[in-house]
């Protein structure tokens, strides 16, 4: 099988492979190469798989979809990250999903003083109108 890792503006990853084990909203699951056809929408979390020479190997992936049709798989993702080993790629997933809710908070403020401004000065209009 060929496995292609697809973020916004680049290939992230593209390899043979033998096995893929990827994460859905209802638990994981297996690819071989035989194995039907295939659409699932990942969870973010870790997609490993087993190169033709055995060596497994791990991917972080953000949210997104992968497709299985015919000798090819195809994941497509905002975000992806590897490293030397499976605690780099742990460490670095926590870190940009740290990152991200610091950044959805920052914006859910933002979007709740707003509201609180357009609210006041709607009060304000219908009390002088």
């Amino acid at each position: 099988m060929n496995l292609k890792v697809l973020l916004p503006t680049e290939v992230f990853l593209d390899t043979r492979v033998s096995k893929v084990i990827a994460e859905a909203e209802d638990g994981f699951f297996c690819l071989l190469p035989r194995h039907i056809d295939f659409v699932a929408t990942l969870v973010p979390g870790l997609l490993s798989y087993e190169l033709t020479g055995g060596r497994e190997e791990f991917v972080g992936v953000g949210e997104g979809v992968l497709v299985k049709q015919g000798p090819g798989v195809l994941v497509s993702t905002k975000d992806a990250v590897t490293g030397p080993d499976l605690g780099t790629i742990v460490n670095a997933v926590k870190d940009r999903f740290r990152r991200l809710k610091e950044r959805e908070e920052s914006v859910q403020s933002a979007v709740h003083k707003f509201e609180a401004d357009f609210l006041s000065r709607f009060l304000e209009l219908e009390k002088n109108g």
